[in-house]
Formats: C-alpha cells, structure tokens, sequence
C-alpha cells in the first residue's frame, strides 16, 4: 500500500509537471511595482493586468488571423524571450506636455515559431503591447483580436458611434460595462464607442487607446460573448465608396479582412493607461513614449503658435469701413488684428476657393495678396481644405501652397480611419513635410502619437468641441470637463475655445451666425491653460475681442506649448485645475462643470521668490450673467495658498511671472 501511494504521488507529481511544461507563465511588473501584467502562454496567449493588490482586468486572449491560415497566437511555440529595462529621457520637437519626458519601462519581447513576436511594456502609469510579424511576403490581415475581460462590472465613460463613418465628435455617456451589450432601438446592432474610452474601477482609472497607428484601421470597442468583456472591431478594408459630395466618402462595401500590409512590420500598439490619481490620466504621456520618433529632419521651421479664426464667429467684424465677409478687406483685418496682438496665424476656412476645385478661388478674394500682407505683418496664412479635393490634386496642390507660402493646411472631412483613410494621414503629413507645411487634422480620427513621428502634423479635431454651440445644447460643462481626461489622452485636441459671448444654464441659446459658448468667460480663458493644442485657436471675431481688452491681454500672451505641465487638483468630469510653466512664466487653468465650488490654489510647485499674479476669476453674479467676471494683481510667493471660487459652468486662470 506504501509503494502504490508513493507511486501515485510520484504519478501526479509528474503529470502536473507535464501540464506547467506546456504552459508558459511571464510576469512583469511596472518600474515602481504598481501595476502587473500576467502573461500566458498555453493553447492561446491570454494576460491579465492587476494594480496593487487588485485584479483589474481577467484571463483575455491575444491573437491575429492573417492569409494562407496563419492564426498567430493560437498553439504558439515560444522561440526565446527577452526582457529589458529602459529609462532614457525624450525631448520632443513640440512641447506639448513638457520639454523633456522620462521614458522609463519595463519590456518584455517574446519571439514565436511563426515569424511573429509579442512586445509588452509597462510603465508606472500603464500596460501597452503590440504584434511584429517578420513574414517574408504581403499578408493580408483577416482578424485581430483585442479584449478586455474586466474582473467587475465597473463603470465606463462610453463615446457612443452611430457607424464607422464618423467625425469621432461624440458624447461621453457614462454607464456599466454591461450596459453595453443592450442593442441600439434605431438598428438593432450592438452598441460600440469610439476610443479613448475611460473605465472607471472606483478610484482607480483605465483608459483604453492606441499608438503608432500606420497603414492599418483604427479599433472600436463593442460587447463580448461575456457580459463583462469588450473587444475590438475594426472597419474592414474598403473595396467601394460612394461620394456624395466634395467632402462625405463613404464605404458601401467593405472587404472581410482588416489590411493589405507588408509582412514586416510592427502593429500599433494596445494601451491601457492605468492610475489611482485622476490628475495622473492627464499628465500621462504614454502615446506620445509609444510613438515611432520623427521621422522629419530638420524641424526649426516648426512653430507652434495661436490662430484668428474665422469660420466659428461668421466673419461678423464690426466698426469699420468696409463690408465684412470672405473677401481680402476681411482678411486683412484679421491680419492687422494678430499682427498686433501677437498671434501668430491667420485661417482661411471654408469659402477661399469653390468646393471640388482648390485652383477655383473665390473672385471675392486676392489670395497673394493677403499672404503678402501677412508676411509684412509676420502673420501666417493657413487654409483650410476638404481632404478629398486635396487628395484628388495632390501634387498640383502642395506645388501650389509652397509657391504661395503658406505656412500649413488644416484638413478636413475625412470621418474614416480604415486603413485607406490611416494612410492618407501619413501621405499628408510627409508631403506637407516636405515643403514646410503644418497640418491640423479636422474631421479626423483621434491622436495615436502622429505629433512625434511627424511633428508638423501639429493639433487635431476628432472632439466635440466649441463649433457645437452653433447648433447644439452638448457643449457643457460637464463635457468639457471631461474631456481632459478622456479625449486629450490620446493627444492634442483643436476644440477652438475663446468665446467672448457667454451664456449660463438657463439663458444659453443656439445661434449658427452668432455663436456663444455654455459656461463662464473665464471658464473659456482657462481652456487656453487646460486645453492641449500646439496650433490654438481664438474662434470669437476680432472686434469681439477688442472690445475685452483685459481678456485679449491674457489671451495674447498665453502661450501654446508648455516646459512643465502640473495637475494640482482634478476629478473625472468635474473639475481640473492644471499649472503649467513655459520659460520663467507660470499658467493656471480651473475649470468646473455645472456645479460651484471652491478650490484651493497651493503655490509650492514655484521656485522660491516674490512674483506677480495677475488672475481671473469668476464675477459675483456670473451665475446670472456668464460674461461677468474680475482680474485681479497681486503679489505671491511659494508659501501661499489662495482660495478660489468657481460659479456654475466657471472658470479661474492665472499669469504668474
């Protein structure tokens, strides 16, 4: 009896052996400790990601299907592994952030039989991992497979998409995992959203995104086979479009499979960007690390800067002797305006040329002459074109904008990110490269790190921004606090603020031809600190802002791009409230949703020393009257505190030199 019960142990002992034999567990753990990525290798490669002692999201599969019935990840056989740790510091041709950014992880590469790895990275604020394939031949990929199976049935801030041909402009609607799986009334399809997406796991945060996005579609998220799990879809590669007009190209007949690609390359990468600190989510820098490095020369000509717009206030300039509209008086005007302010831009929006033709200009408008105006000035023209126009006289066009000297394009219209439209993006950025050119992406997908890769690509739209008050109630408070941490994860985002009309809750209303914006005039001003965008808007005319002369102080000297940027107080969709320094200068922006409150400003991220604080604050009746509002001088130090009151829809922001 002892000999067969030794047997049996010995028995058991080595089959389980056999069993751990063919599963291959990895665990790798972020620089500080925080976060751990559990990775397996069995009859799939599945990982699970834990914070602390608390397991985030469960067992999720990792895997591709390309032709000739390559299923990457399924039955993998493991060649080798290798794992690093890097700590390195980026120093970014734009300063969107900060001017230099500490790339530290921890990385973990695992070769497979197959010509294919897996890359993993974890970073103290995040999890991020990407396919590489080394096929020796174009492949074609029919499926990849992205889930997150989450532990609970945690809450998530859901930008909703009606169909993948979409301006990504959505609202953030806030609801559980599982409410997900419930079909839209209108179509009966499963709901999906647009990313970032935000899942809120009580205090702590995860938001899920992508980086290094090249010649291949963009991801959505939809429900799972399990109540608690979302996957990825992906628009498929377009085989026929119908244009209906210069700008809507949609996709009638998709391919099933994703991609027509090379077989070596690397994939864009899977991120999860994960903290217990709400302020953290927005001082991450986890796309920008991720991105592939510039792959421009020389950058000097690189200028980011503040742009008069003129499309959002209707050309509606007052108090002068000419008519008003698209036609080169206007211009000029816009021009003197800037020149005299310290802005660095001028656009032409809609209406310099007729729509389909970019050669077509309006008769209304001298364009030389008002590039040369601007030259004199040291203002620069940028135009705006519809990306299909663009697309149809490529060549012609880019010969055109550099013989005129322009200084960049912003495009416009493109509501896809299948792989077609994701490589119509680079072909932009590379061309307008080559001749000096910036390009503002409107109509456009979200960031994916672009801005590294190729730094005159230099802001981007894909958000709900400003342009919505002109016919819609959606631009609150509340999702204009939310969008800090959500959207402008994944980079700069173009929401054009600047309103000088202001409205409350109760007295907001809808004017296409004379826009105003919901919330407080300093609730706008501190967009100019919160807000990321190199190339930031003024969208309110410049008659407007002449006659708010202490607003265009402020709104002239603040400045686009940031040396150090800290998050003093924050909660998701709330408030913020963000310092940022550029040169010897320190800003701060506080902005809250439809509820006053009181914050506290503490002084001790400054250098000891005495300086001057010039701040606006919200009037004491800005609850009845948003316009109303007070700047006040005062003179601080990094020992003091001061504590601030924001009115419903508020706003508080500050100069400190």
């Amino acid at each position: 009896m002892k000999f067969i019960t030794i047997f049996k142990i010995i028995f058991f002992i080595t089959l389980s052996s056999l069993i751990k034999a063919e599963e291959k567990i990895y665990t790798l753990t972020s620089p500080d400790g925080s976060i751990k990525i559990d990775i397996s290798v069995n009859d799939f490669i599945t990982y699970s990601v834990s914070f602390g002692e608390k397991e985030l999201i469960s067992s999720s599969k990792i895997f591709m299907k390309i032709d000739d019935g390559l299923f990457l990840g399924k039955n993998p056989e493991i060649i080798n592994d290798e794992t690093k740790e890097v700590n390195e510091i980026l120093k970014p041709v734009v300063k969107v952030k900060s001017a230099i950014i500490e790339d530290r992880y921890k990385m973990l590469r695992i070769n497979f039989k197959g010509d294919y790895s897996l890359i993993f990275r974890l970073y103290n604020d995040g999890v991020a991992y990407r396919f590489v394939t080394s096929i020796d031949k174009n492949i074609k990929v029919n499926e990849e497979n992205i889930e997150f199976n989450f532990a609970e049935d945690f809450n998530i801030y859901f930008p909703e998409e009606e169909s993948f041909f979409t301006h990504m402009e959505r609202i953030y609607i806030y609801q559980k995992i599982s409410e997900v799986d419930s079909p839209k009334q209108s179509s009966g399809t499963n709901k999906f959203c647009s990313i970032p997406a935000l899942v809120d796991c009580g205090q702590t945060k995860i938001a899920i995104t992508e980086a290094d996005l090249f010649d291949y579609p963009g991801f959505y998220l939809t429900n799972s086979d399990a109540p608690l799990k979302l996957k990825a879809i992906f628009p498929g590669y377009p085989l026929e479009v119908n244009q209906t007009s210069d700008r809507d190209v949609q996709v009638t007949k998709y391919a099933d499979y994703l991609a027509e690609t090379t077989g070596k390359r690397e994939f864009p990468w899977r991120v999860l960007i994960i903290t217990d600190d709400d302020k953290k989510l927005i001082e991450s820098q986890m796309i920008y690390k991720l991105a592939s490095p510039s792959k421009i020369g020389n950058t000097d000509w690189i200028k980011p800067g503040k742009v008069a717009w003129d499309w959002w206030n209707a050309w509606n300039i007052y108090g002068v002797d000419f008519k008003a509209g698209i036609n080169t008086e206007t211009y000029k005007y816009y021009i003197d305006f800037a020149s005299e302010h310290g802005i660095e831009y001028v656009i032409l929006d809609e209406g310099w040329y007729k729509f389909g033709n970019l050669f077509d200009l309006n008769p209304d408008i001298n364009l030389k002459e008002i590039i040369e105006y601007g030259k004199k000035k040291n203002v620069g023209i940028i135009l705006w074109v519809i990306w299909k126009t663009l697309d149809d006289q490529f060549d012609k066009a880019f010969e055109m904008f550099e013989e005129l000297g322009i200084k960049g394009i912003k495009v416009d219209f493109m509501q896809r990110d299948d792989q077609l439209l994701v490589q119509y993006y680079e072909k932009v950025a590379k061309e307008a490269a080559k001749r000096n050119l910036l390009v503002d992406f409107h109509g456009a997908y979200k960031p994916t790190g672009l801005i590294r890769t190729y730094p005159n690509v230099i802001s981007s739209e894909g958000v709900r921004g400003n342009e919505w008050n002109k016919w819609s109630e959606f631009i609150t408070p509340e999702h204009t606090v939310t969008l800090p941490f959500t959207r402008m994860l994944a980079g700069p985002m173009d929401f054009t603020p600047g309103a000088m009309l202001n409205g409350t809750k109760d007295n907001f209303k809808v004017m296409f031809d004379r826009p105003m914006s919901q919330g407080t005039r300093c609730h706008q001003l501190a967009m100019y600190v919160v807000y990321e965008s190199p190339l930031q808007m003024l969208c309110d005319n410049p008659s407007n802002y002449l006659k708010e002369k202490e607003c265009l102080d402020f709104l002239s000297i603040v400045p686009t791009v940031w040396d150090t940027t800290i998050v003093l107080d924050a909660k998701v969709a709330d408030y913020v409230l963000i310092a940022r320094r550029n040169g010897e200068d320190w800003y701060i922006g506080g902005m809250t949703d439809w509820t006053s409150r009181d914050l506290e400003v503490d002084f001790s991220f400054l250098p000891k020393g005495k300086y001057t604080i010039e701040y606006y604050k919200d009037g004491i009746n800005a609850n009845r009257y948003a316009g109303d509002y007070k700047k006040v001088k005062a003179e601080i130090n990094s020992s003091d505190k001061i504590e601030i009151h924001l009115a419903p829809g508020g706003g508080w922001a500050a100069r400190i030199y």
